[in-house]
């Protein structure tokens, strides 16, 4: 798994991290929904920009929970940092990874259910940056910056 707290810069003023462990069960899935609400809501985020980042989330450990790990007894880290003015979220998980770059933009013309994960936080998001490696999991990184339209 991709330690990403070695990677943050925790020189930086007013930072805050919260770390959730949690089980690999969709219904869990609002617990981090309640979190990030209300972590959001503290740092003056409007309510469009955190339910925004509400479905981003959503998506993200729908994303871990079914493409991550393939055990139900393991589980997924969500990490979120605050800053002054961004909240940056991670979703890491420990399963097989993929390849990046396979990861293509939906063709809306053919929409069919799922695949639409990537695209949505995307859409949602500030910034969203996906890395992932072979045999050693996906973390999912999206930023949103408070005030800012998408």
């Amino acid at each position: 798994m991709v330690d990403v707290k070695e990677q943050i810069n925790m020189n930086k003023k007013s930072n805050d991290v919260i770390t959730l462990s949690v089980p690999n069960k969709p219904e869990y899935v609002s617990v981090i929904r309640l979190t990030v609400s209300g972590i959001a809501n503290r740092m003056g985020f409007d309510i469009e920009e955190i339910e925004d980042i509400k479905v981003a989330i959503s998506e993200a450990c729908t994303n871990a929970i079914t493409h991550g790990i393939c055990e139900e007894e393991n589980k997924f880290v969500v990490d979120f940092f605050t800053e002054e003015e961004k909240l940056t979220i991670y979703v890491y998980d420990n399963g097989k990874g993929c390849l990046s770059s396979n990861i293509k933009t939906p063709n809306i013309g053919e929409l069919k259910e799922g695949g639409l994960g990537v695209f949505i936080i995307k859409s949602l998001m500030d910034d969203v940056e996906i890395t992932s490696n072979n045999g050693k999991g996906t973390v999912i990184k999206m930023t949103k910056r408070v005030g800012d339209d998408v």
